[in-house]
């Protein structure tokens, strides 16, 4: 009310005014989201009956320096968790998980083992966005929006059983991550009638690729 001049005051009459600058008021804009949006995902990846739809990240070991991250996909239903060794938390590094990940389950039917997928909007996940080419349809959780990845934060929390904060990654090898990635994919889960999530991928793998062996 002051600085706004409504009061009958003069400057030198409020002393604790000559400590205090006024406060601007600054519009917070929101950034225009590059991508598509995680609300504009079909209604079945929430209802969670179909397998194929995916969120994933990057678990970091030292949060300064430049070094090897983990690239982390849970598949929503099976909770089936897929992790990747990869040199950085960069494009380069996505690109390769990306690589890898094609290699294993082939071009043919990537789409349908990855029909969608939702990731943070980090700079380096636009490298994801190749993935439409494939047939595979990425989405982005919003800024500090982790509730729009529940089962990612969560397992990504598992693996902190093996690798916990601030351990570098560069310390494990490929195979020990992917050990990490086996021990937990073999654990039953009640939800499921203590089937392990390996138990369930398999099954839907073989359901997938089972055309093919028909000769």
């Amino acid at each position: 009310m002051f600085w706004a001049g409504k009061l009958l005051l003069y400057l030198f009459d409020v002393l604790q005014s000559l400590r205090r600058k006024p406060h601007l008021k600054w519009l917070r804009k929101n950034k225009r989201m590059k991508g598509r949006s995680i609300y504009k995902r079909p209604d079945i990846v929430n209802v969670g009956t179909e397998i194929c739809h995916w969120e994933v990240d990057t678990v970091v070991g030292h949060r300064k320096g430049h070094e090897a991250v983990v690239f982390a996909a849970i598949e929503k239903v099976t909770r089936n968790y897929i992790v990747i060794r990869i040199p950085g938390r960069t494009k380069e590094g996505v690109k390769e998980a990306i690589s890898q990940l094609r290699e294993q389950y082939g071009y043919k039917h990537f789409s349908t083992v990855f029909k969608t997928m939702n990731a943070d909007k980090e700079p380096e996940y636009p490298a994801l966005s190749k993935l439409e080419s494939l047939g595979t349809k990425v989405y982005f959780a919003h800024p500090y929006g982790s509730w729009e990845r529940t089962q990612n934060e969560r397992h990504n929390g598992l693996l902190r059983e093996f690798i916990s904060k601030g351990t570098s990654i560069e310390q494990y090898t490929d195979d020990d991550i992917l050990d990490m990635a086996d021990t937990l994919n073999q654990r039953p889960r009640r939800i499921w009638d203590y089937h392990s999530p390996a138990e369930l991928f398999e099954a839907f793998l073989d359901e997938v690729y089972a055309i093919d062996n028909i000769s």
